[in-house]
């Protein structure tokens, strides 16, 4: 693809040259011309949401981190990541898509709220869903800590009724109170199967490893409507078996994937805030998420980016990759995508 000249972008007289064609979305800034670590670091050096009509799939950052119930530093996860996807380019061999020709993809900023009140603020994030979903298809979210989830479960259930939740995550997210508190980040996917936001056929975790408070956990997630793929499934059965298995409970449900980045092993992440020993690698994680292409993903999250933890962006360049692959994954294929 060749990049757009200014007078191929009307009413954008800044004009950076992107990548793209004329008539068609528009695509990143062109590397070629301009050094990636120049400019504003948009998602991927992509379009900002004020810069087009409508899009089909807007990034937003959530910086909040009142949630978590050890390490804070999440809230700065969403600028983190964004610095790290400088270095995506526009066509992804491992899909076989262009997933920023193929669809309108821009970055929507932030959805700003209170740090200090944790009940205001997930209220912010939901009506902040919320209104993006009038100008954007469909949202990847980058938090942020894991709280986030709920508000965002409940701005899709607006739109398409209980989903399907594939949650990756070191930990089950299915307790019931921190310190008497019913919404914090180890919570969010109990509070969605309470208010009827999730398919409890179709969902599932993976990735869950490490030690539990008692085998009622499991109980209670089991009854909450989860399926769960362990970390050690993972690795005694290879990941074609865990995305057989995958596949098979998700069906053709509307799918949402909430992606916490401790479910890599802190080896691919350690800038987050509650590491786990024993996780998947950044290439497993991946490839599962590659598999889903077929599937109709109508919203994503990558969370827990705490990058005061955080060495030589490992934590962040992960995170950045695995947004890159959720949003190839929710392009449209037309059977024309090698450039």
């Amino acid at each position: 693809m060749q990049p757009l000249d200014a007078e191929d972008r009307p009413g954008q007289p800044d004009a950076e040259p992107r990548v793209g064609v004329p008539g068609g979305p528009v695509g990143p800034i062109d590397a070629s011309v301009v050094p990636r670590f120049a400019g504003i670091a948009t998602f991927a050096r992509l379009p900002r949401l004020e810069d087009v009509d409508h899009a089909d799939v807007a990034v937003v950052g959530v910086p909040f981190d009142s949630g978590v119930s050890y390490r804070p530093g999440a809230r700065f996860g969403p600028a983190h990541v964004r610095e790290a996807s400088r270095l995506l380019r526009p066509y992804n061999p491992a899909q076989d898509v262009s997933p920023f020709a193929a669809q309108q993809v821009v970055d929507a900023g932030d959805i700003a709220v209170n740090p200090f009140h944790l009940d205001e603020a997930v209220a912010q994030v939901e009506a902040g869903a919320l209104a993006l979903g009038d100008r954007a298809d469909r949202l990847v979210v980058i938090g942020g800590d894991h709280t986030i989830a709920l508000p965002l479960l409940r701005a899709v259930h607006a739109k398409h009724g209980p989903v399907a939740v594939l949650h990756f995550d070191a930990h089950l997210d299915t307790w019931d109170t921190y310190f008497g508190a019913p919404v914090t980040h180890g919570t969010p996917f109990r509070r969605a199967s309470e208010e009827g936001l999730i398919d409890l056929t179709a969902s599932m975790h993976v990735g869950t490893r490490g030690p539990l408070y008692g085998v009622d956990d499991l109980t209670d997630d089991a009854r909450l409507g989860f399926a769960i793929v362990t970390s050690e499934d993972v690795e005694e059965h290879g990941v074609a078996v865990a995305v057989e298995r995958i596949r098979a409970r998700i069906g053709d449900a509307p799918l949402y994937i909430s992606i916490d980045i401790d479910v890599l092993d802190p080896a691919h992440a350690p800038g987050t805030g509650t590491p786990e020993a024993g996780g998947l690698t950044s290439r497993e994680l991946l490839r599962i998420i590659r598999a889903l292409a077929d599937r109709t993903i109508v919203g994503a999250d990558v969370v827990e980016v705490a990058p005061a933890y955080d060495h030589a962006q490992l934590t962040a360049v992960a995170a950045s990759h695995v947004a890159y692959e959720l949003i190839s994954a929710m392009a449209p294929r037309t059977g024309t995508e090698t450039p």
